[in-house]
């Protein structure tokens, strides 16, 4: 008997898998951001990638005719110009499983809570023509040896990418799973060199209300976005820096350029186009914390025995099939950061 593996209830069937060709195939990923052949000998810079929005020049208002050319026709016309595209796709790493299969990736491209651009999940990607998310950079601040700022290219060669197969679970109550791309965010740390009075990571987002809508006509929300987390989370093995998804960059609507992932934790937490990477001593305050406290709490572990105040969690759709299935603890993620708690902590609105 000591010999017979019981795989655990959650891991996806071989069967189930979606097929590594459909990911690692360097031209299927050429031609979904339609790409032909002859732009392979342009170091990936072919019209498709960043769309008609990285084609207007000029800063400032843009006429209403200009705004309007500058949407994308396609919801994967929001991939920016890329020149780390000779980086995808990535290789993927075999620890990470999924108990379903990958969500189909137009699905995930038109299925996105982004604020700053739009509330309506399914058009979000047409807002985003204006937005210029490469170049791009990240400033690291605060109580750390090393700060400064780098450029996400040279992030991403410097550190390498991989990619893994993650859930991500939403707040309300609905869940897709996604190949993303990037590194992990304890690499960035490490770069960084925290300080020891530095306990927690601050994240902050981009501030472009010209380029992006939702911040120019929203103003009763507090942009840019913020959110943090404790230092030794953030150091944990699954913690990831995405810059990629689908073997592709980053599309507009997903966080371009480079965004954090963190499965065990509802999708909130993870701050997407990020700008500022600040170590600081005290508990940061968080966007959704600060417009309602009693219902986004600092730490938002997904847990099925702790509803939000207005829908329960116990169980999630799966985006794309209308699947219902039980919400997992830690998003089923338990045996990497269980540890990183007590019983106390086990709510987001802690």
């Amino acid at each position: 008997m000591a010999n017979i593996h019981i795989h655990p209830g959650w891991l996806l069937p071989e069967r189930e898998v979606t097929p590594e060709f459909v990911y690692w195939n360097r031209r299927a990923f050429l031609r979904a951001v339609g790409m032909g052949a002859a732009a392979l000998g342009l170091g990936g810079c072919g019209p498709r990638l960043g769309g008609p929005a990285e084609r207007v020049q000029g800063d400032g208002a843009k006429a209403a005719s200009d705004v309007a050319a500058m949407e994308p026709k396609d919801p994967l016309d929001t991939i920016p110009p890329t020149p780390t595209l000779d980086l995808y796709p990535a290789v993927r790493d075999p620890r990470f499983e999924l108990d379903r299969p990958v969500t189909d990736r137009i699905v995930a491209a038109t299925h996105n809570n982004f604020y700053e651009f739009l509330t309506d999940k399914k058009g979000v990607w047409r807002h985003t023509g204006p937005f210029r998310a490469r170049p791009w950079t990240v400033e690291i601040a605060g109580l750390a040896e090393h700060t400064g700022t780098y450029d996400v290219a040279d992030l991403e060669r410097e550190f390498g990418l991989e990619e893994r197969l993650y859930r991500f679970r939403c707040v309300e109550a609905w869940a897709i799973a996604v190949p993303w791309t990037g590194f992990p965010l304890r690499k960035l740390i490490a770069k960084a060199q925290p300080l020891s009075a530095a306990h927690y990571v601050r994240f902050v987002s981009f501030l472009r209300p010209d380029e992006a809508i939702g911040q120019r006509t929203q103003s009763w929300y507090p942009w840019p976005y913020y959110e943090g987390l404790r230092l030794d989370e953030a150091m944990n093995e699954l913690a990831f820096v995405a810059t990629g998804i689908y073997g592709a960059p980053l599309p507009k609507q997903h966080g371009a350029p480079i965004r954090i992932a963190l499965p065990w934790k509802y999708g909130f937490k993870g701050p997407k186009s990020i700008v500022r990477v600040e170590f600081v001593r005290g508990q940061p305050r968080t966007f959704w914390n600060d417009l309602a406290t009693d219902e986004y709490g600092f730490y938002s572990n997904i847990n099925p025995d702790v509803p939000h105040p207005r829908w329960s969690q116990k169980t999630e759709e799966v985006v794309g099939t209308g699947e219902r299935r039980p919400t997992l603890l830690f998003n089923g993620y338990g045996e990497w950061v269980g540890q990183l708690y007590d019983a106390k902590l086990l709510t987001y609105r802690s």
